[in-house]
C-alpha cells in the first residue's frame, strides 16, 4: 500500500510539471491519482478536501490560462488574428507539424508554435512587423505567468492531498 501511495505522489509530480510545460496532463494527473488513492482506501473522506481542492485548481487553472494569454495579448496591443494564430502555432507544435529541428523536439514545438503563430496571424492582420513582434511576445508572456500560477496551485493541490493523507500512511 506504501508502494501504491508513493507512485501516485510520483504521478502528482508529473502533474505538477505538467501544469507549468505544455503537452504534458497537469492538474488532471493530480485528480486521477487522488481518486485512485480514495478507492484505493475505500473510503472518499480521508481525501475530501483535497478532492475538492484540487477541483478547484482544475477549474481555476482553464480560468488563469485563458484569462492569462487574454492579457498578455491585451497588453501588448494584440487582436483577434494574433491570439487566433498562437492557438494554430500551438496546435500545430504538438501534432508536429512544424519543421523538425536538430534539437528540443516537440517540446520546441509547442513552445515556438503559438510565438510564430502569433507573430504570422498579427503580421497578416496589421501588415507591421514590429507590432507582430510585440504581440506574439506578449501573448507567450502572458501564456507563461498563466503556467508558472498554474503550477503553484499545482503544487497547493498535492500539498493539501500530502498533509491529509500522510499521517494515515506514515502512521
Amino acid at each position: 500500500m506504501l508502494t501504491l501511495y508513493w507512485l501516485l505522489v510520483a504521478l502528482m509530480v508529473v502533474g505538477v510539471i505538467g501544469a507549468v510545460v505544455p503537452g504534458i496532463p497537469g492538474t488532471s494527473l493530480i485528480l486521477v491519482a487522488i481518486a485512485i488513492w480514495g478507492v484505493v482506501q475505500g473510503s472518499f473522506g480521508s481525501i475530501a478536501v483535497p478532492l475538492i481542492m484540487t477541483v478547484v485548481v482544475l477549474a481555476l487553472s482553464v480560468g488563469i490560462d485563458l484569462l492569462a494569454t487574454f492579457w498578455g495579448a491585451k497588453r501588448a496591443g494584440a487582436s483577434k488574428w494574433g491570439q487566433i494564430g498562437a492557438v494554430v502555432g500551438l496546435l500545430l507544435g504538438i501534432f508536429g507539424l512544424l519543421p523538425a529541428l536538430p534539437f528540443g523536439g516537440p517540446l520546441l514545438g509547442i513552445l515556438l508554435g503559438p510565438l510564430l503563430g502569433a507573430i504570422i496571424g498579427e503580421y497578416i492582420y496589421q501588415r507591421d512587423l514590429k507590432r507582430a513582434l510585440k504581440a506574439g511576445i506578449g501573448i507567450v508572456v502572458g501564456s507563461l505567468v498563466g503556467n508558472l500560477i498554474q503550477g503553484l496551485l499545482a503544487i497547493v493541490a498535492v500539498g493539501f492531498f500530502l498533509y491529509a493523507t500522510l499521517p494515515q500512511v506514515m502512521g
